[in-house]
């Protein structure tokens, strides 16, 4: 019998609706990132990242820079899919075996509009709160 070990690539880390202070075309690319909100959301600097911009159904991927408190910059081509004010979520996936797929728990922050992570998780609907107790890592 042969074994195949397999990775698959699942969520890591989700930044929920950060709020876009500045866009930059000129810069070479990227997204600044609150180094604080990082941290929370376990990401690091030069890391691969999905950017959905909720506001008009886009997506792209970048990678990450640290920015200082409250800061969340799209940078360089970016800018043509998100802008300034727009709101966004930011996903990092990781490739891990498959059989642990199931008892890894991503980190997800969820932030209000002014980016400050959200003291209590937006989870009120009760099916929602125990899906999420169960499958995820909330970190306020």
């Amino acid at each position: 019998m042969v074994i195949i070990k397999m990775n698959i690539d699942i969520l890591y880390s989700k930044i929920h609706k950060a709020t876009v202070t500045d866009s930059n075309l000129d810069y070479v690319g990227s997204i600044t990132i609150d180094k604080s909100l990082m941290e929370k959301a376990n990401l690091v600097e030069r890391q691969k990242v999905e950017i959905i911009n909720v506001d008009n159904g886009k997506r792209f991927s970048t990678y990450i820079i640290a920015g200082v408190k409250g800061e969340i910059s799209i940078n360089g081509v970016g800018t043509q899919k998100v802008s300034k004010g727009d709101t966004i979520i930011i996903i990092a996936y990781a490739s891990i075996d498959i059989n642990e797929a199931n008892d890894f728990l991503p980190t997800i922050v969820f932030l209000d509009k002014d980016n400050e992570i959200l003291k209590k998780a937006p989870l009120e609907d009760e099916p929602i709160k125990k899906h999420f107790q169960k499958h995820y890592r909330v970190n306020s």
